[in-house]
């Protein structure tokens, strides 16, 4: 998302718009990209990202093939490069990439000419996730500009915190990022967004509570001393979501930790919770980045 203006940000939720309501029909398919072809090349695992890439191809009519690292030629010494390009020769036409390295879909993204789709890369960045948030955020409160919105958790490790920031403050949103200070990025005060360590301060008014997941697997040492104290201070629950706008969305990318970073009360309330939401969204606004790259 970084460096991505206002303007293609619109373009990509507009289109996405569309597909939400085809999406609603019996009939969910469409034939705008029919003969091209789509692989999801996971390094990682996912459930929600890559079933609704899977998903989003396959209703624009694409050939769709799924590779994951346990079952792909790098489990037997293969590089990443070499897989990549391997896949390029086949004249694939788009290429999803998740991998736990930073830089690692810029890398393919230099070295093959098919169009290649960042589906997260470490700590670094994770745009579809922001554009399908975006568009969960703009479809319940109509707008993005001017809205507050409140990230809060695990921000040091979170790609999904990175993109969201790019978005957001692209689109016009304040931004407050709520962490302990084990979990807040270094380098926070130049992110251009408000900071805190304390929740309540950081939920005051907001419009938005996007709670983060705990990501043990990036932490290196840098964590949290117990998950009973971590939801003390920090997990979302009926009290410190008093301090939120009395509408305030409540967002999570997922997988949840309920009981660490959320409470099931808070996470299954209908009425204002848009996780569900969010995984609808998701196919969508991947469905308008692959049309948008692809279609003629």
């Amino acid at each position: 998302m970084e460096g991505i203006d206002a303007s293609t940000i619109t373009r990509i939720l507009d289109k996405a718009e569309e597909y939400v309501e085809k999406n609603r029909q019996v009939d969910k398919k469409s034939k705008s990209l029919t003969g091209r072809t789509l692989i999801n090349l996971f390094f990682e695992n996912s459930t929600r990202t890559r079933t609704s890439f899977e998903l989003a191809g396959k209703r624009l009519g694409m050939d769709v093939i799924n590779i994951s690292a346990q079952a792909s030629s790098i489990s037997k010494g293969e590089t990443l490069l070499d897989t990549a390009m391997t896949l390029n020769a086949m004249q694939a036409d788009a290429i999803v990439v998740r991998h736990p390295s930073a830089g690692a879909v810029q890398l393919i993204a230099e070295k093959t000419n098919a169009h290649i789709i960042n589906a997260g890369d470490g700590a670094h960045e994770h745009p579809t996730q922001a554009l399908l948030d975006a568009l969960t955020i703009r479809r319940k409160l109509g707008k993005l500009e001017g809205l507050k919105v409140a990230i809060c958790g695990d921000i040091a490790n979170s790609r999904v915190a990175r993109s969201n920031i790019y978005l957001l403050k692209t689109m016009g949103a304040e931004v407050t990022l709520v962490a302990p200070p084990t979990l807040m990025p270094t380098g926070v005060a130049g992110f251009g967004v408000k900071h805190t360590i304390d929740m309540r301060a950081g939920l005051k008014d907001v419009d938005v509570v996007m709670m983060l997941r705990i990501q043990h697997e990036r932490m290196a040492g840098r964590g949290i001393a117990s998950v009973r104290d971590y939801f003390h201070s920090y997990g979302l629950d009926r009290t410190k979501l008093s301090f939120a706008k009395d509408n305030a969305l409540i967002m999570h990318p997922g997988p949840m930790n309920r009981g660490v970073e959320i409470d099931t009360d808070v996470a299954d309330d209908i009425s204002r919770s848009a996780i569900l939401d969010q995984v609808e969204m998701g196919v969508a606004a991947r469905q308008a980045v692959l049309e948008l790259l692809l279609g003629s």
